[in-house]
């Protein structure tokens, strides 16, 4: 990076806090610091809605997926427009009507406190983790390819988004999350019609997808039914119906979107909005992926995207054999490369037959590719067990730093910067209303007038941002990013789900039933998690969010029947 890209990605991110800090001076209250004063309108929503699940994560490893996995990845949102749906039909009329300020306020109002307490305890957990993964995740890489300090990164972070977020709570989220988006969606743009640009003159966007197809990279949809995959139609319209209902409906970072919205019709549009663009938004980051993979067909690709990893393990002892894996790919990338632009030629002169003899044979020399990748990667590990596990979460900023122009290389750790901050603001703007609402004003100190306890709110997510931090300094390494923070979720999704799903279709069940059935379910799906990470068994991890809700479900109605027996007999 030189000059002109760290007065853009400082210019940017001081410019984003800046006006949301003055934009949102004049909250006061409780009302105005937890729900905006009620003023948000429907773009608002919808962009923050949005921006909330647009992590830096979704930047950095998304294209990193799509390039080594295709586009199936884009399946796991399937059940997202359906779940939205129903949000708006029966969920947000009734958040409205009762003018809650966190989503585990109704739970006390249908069952008791220990049941939002539970659900909320839930939430804090599972949030605070992400929280951390957040922040953590985007600073270890961005620190890597910037030869930045990693904890000075992360605190770059981590300071900001506490300041605006403490500066003007709920209102200055929404406000500067409207503008992060815009800056994240320029910067995709900016990279799509420079990776079109990169590609040889005679690679257009229509032979640039039939090279992706013909390597299986196009593939968006699986119509198998297989548990152990990860993403396939019906995991993603089933299995992510529920993690979807479940995030919208009962997370409150989600949930402290829209319910400040100015009437249920602007919060509906807000959330409609977000239905429709959501899947074609994600669809377009990893097709730039895919164009990555294309531009590194061309053009020869490192053997291990992490020049810290790579450079390590050419110093040592291993360096010799390394250096030979790299002739060895560089070799194959060679005869890989001649049979693709064959492939183009084949195609133009619509010979069919020559397609489909070369594909079989480019596809064979990327298995050989990949393989020497996969041997590097080993030596590299082996020298430093500690270096960042996926190295495909450094493929699509390699590129970015290492083929686009000054200035837009500025705007794109700008987007990064961007995601980072909005995903993370949400969390512990979510994080500190819930320990406020739910807890402290609940349990600790119900008399409490509005200034006290915006104090304490305030303070409270101080004292989520410096634990995000904390867990971001000292964080272990991760699996693929993107998937990290999704299976975090899905381990805590369902059985809160269940909770609300009992309290909406369970109208004799009690809080003792459900509180009982909810802990049941957090702790077999917890035992889930763990014998699949041992490989005791293999099952995706969205499928943990319908079976946490249907134990939750099930059990919650035996338990109430057999209370409701013990109390018959009893009298």
């Amino acid at each position: 990076m030189n000059t002109l890209d760290f007065v853009v990605l400082f210019g940017t991110m001081l410019s984003i806090v800046a006006y949301g800090i003055w934009k949102t001076r004049g909250s006061k209250g409780l009302e105005g610091y937890l729900k905006g004063d009620n003023s948000m309108k429907w773009g608002t929503i919808g962009l923050s809605v949005m921006a909330t699940q647009a992590s830096a994560i979704t930047f950095l490893s998304m294209p990193g997926q799509s390039y080594a996995d295709g586009m199936g990845f884009v399946q796991i949102y399937f059940g997202m427009p359906l779940a939205i749906i129903v949000i708006a039909a029966f969920v947000v009329p009734m958040y409205h009507r009762l003018n809650i300020y966190t989503a585990y306020e109704f739970l006390e109002k249908r069952f008791d406190l220990k049941s939002r307490a539970l659900a909320a305890f839930l939430f804090l957990i599972s949030r605070g983790l992400q929280a951390g993964i957040t922040i953590y995740a985007p600073a270890i890489i961005m620190s890597i390819i910037l030869g930045w300090d990693l904890n000075t990164t992360i605190i770059i972070i981590g300071v900001l988004v506490i300041i605006y977020t403490v500066s003007g709570g709920t209102r200055a989220v929404a406000v500067t999350q409207t503008y992060q988006m815009f800056v994240i969606m320029a910067g995709m743009v900016f990279a799509f019609f420079i990776l079109l640009s990169k590609l040889p003159s005679d690679i257009s966007f229509d032979n640039a997808v039939f090279i992706a197809d013909k390597f299986g990279k196009m593939n968006a949809v699986d119509w198998n039914f297989d548990p152990s995959s990860r993403y396939n139609v019906w995991s993603g319209l089933f299995a992510g119906f529920f993690l979807s209902l479940s995030y919208f409906g009962t997370d409150q970072s989600q949930v402290q979107r829209y319910i400040s919205g100015k009437s249920v019709k602007e919060i509906r549009i807000g959330l409609l909005f977000n239905g429709i663009f959501k899947i074609p938004m994600q669809y377009s980051i990893l097709l730039v992926g895919v164009l990555v993979f294309v531009f590194y067909q061309f053009t020869q690709p490192p053997i291990f995207f992490n020049e810290v990893g790579l450079t390590k393990g050419l110093e040592s002892k291993y360096g010799n054999e390394l250096r030979e894996l790299q002739n060895d790919h560089s070799r194959i990338f060679n005869e890989k490369k001649q049979v693709v632009e064959e492939i183009v030629i084949a195609k133009e002169q619509n010979d069919a037959n020559a397609v489909t003899l070369l594909s079989e044979k480019m596809n064979r020399l990327n298995r050989e590719q990949v393989s020497t990748e996969q041997r590097a990667e080993a030596i590299i590990k082996d020298v430093d067990p500690d270096v960042y596990k996926e190295d495909s979460d450094f493929i699509f900023f390699t590129f970015v730093m290492k083929y686009l122009p000054h200035g837009i290389i500025g705007l794109l750790v700008a987007v990064i910067f961007a995601a980072a901050m909005s995903s993370s603001a949400s969390e512990l703007n979510a994080l500190g209303s819930t320990t406020t609402i739910d807890f402290y004003k609940r349990m600790v100190n119900p008399g409490g007038d509005d200034q006290h306890n915006v104090f304490i709110s305030r303070m409270l997510t101080v004292f989520w941002g410096v634990l995000a931090l904390l867990f971001a300094l000292f964080a272990s390494q991760l699996d693929n990013l993107i998937q990290a923070v999704n299976i975090v979720g899905s381990v805590f999704y369902g059985p809160i789900l269940g909770i609300f799903l009992v309290a909406f279709l369970l109208k004799k069940v009690g809080g003792n039933a459900v509180f009982i059935a909810a802990i049941i379910s957090e702790l077999i799906i917890i035992t889930l998690y763990f014998l699949g990470r041992n490989g005791t068994y293999d099952i995706g991890y969205l499928w943990f969010n319908p079976i946490g809700a249907f134990i939750v479900l099930s059990l919650a109605w035996l338990i109430q029947a057999v209370l409701n027996l013990t109390k018959a007999e009893a009298e």
